[in-house]
């Protein structure tokens, strides 16, 4: 059947240049497994000193009132704090005109809309929440990507991104 004559031709990502950068293709498992691993890092440094201090306050609070189970309610706001801020994290950065959180941008990647165009801040909210998907299952939602066409995971399809390279 002959498509649609009135339809706007849609780019590929490979067609397309972001900021007059060469698209180099799409990023690969382990790269974006080394990124993960930087931003994994470079978020650890707060985060160690973050619950080190509420550790710290919870100590001198149950001294205060032993009777007190201030534990849980401990580890709810350090729970959702790290969420918070991993979450602000990726999805402030992906966002961004540089489009890559500082693992990403160290290894020469970018986040990108199907199209090749910078994502909002829904679509890379959406993106860092199915990575709880994407864990989901032995992390077959992340182990999918090498057999993809695009080298997409399971959030990225979801989100309907894809992870470029921007340096060979």
């Amino acid at each position: 059947m002959p498509s649609n004559p009135y339809s706007a031709p849609t780019a590929t990502v490979a067609d397309v240049q972001i900021t007059g950068q060469q698209n180099f293709g799409y990023a690969g498992f382990w790269r974006r497994f080394l990124a993960v691993l930087l931003d994994s890092l470079i978020l650890a440094i707060p985060f160690r000193i973050f619950i080190a201090g509420m550790e710290s306050w919870h100590g001198s609070a149950e001294r205060l009132n032993p009777l007190e189970n201030a534990s849980d309610a401990t580890d709810i706001a350090i729970n959702v704090v790290v969420i918070a801020v991993s979450w602000l994290y990726f999805a402030l950065m992906e966002s961004s005109k540089q489009g890559a959180t500082l693992g990403k941008w160290i290894l020469g990647m970018r986040v990108t809309d199907e199209a090749g165009n910078q994502i909002s801040f829904g679509r890379a909210t959406g993106r860092y929440f199915g990575k709880m998907i994407s864990s989901l299952i032995l992390g077959i939602g992340y182990l999918m990507q090498p057999f993809t066409k695009r080298k997409q995971t399971l959030h990225d399809l979801m989100a309907g991104c894809v992870v470029i390279r921007t340096r060979a």
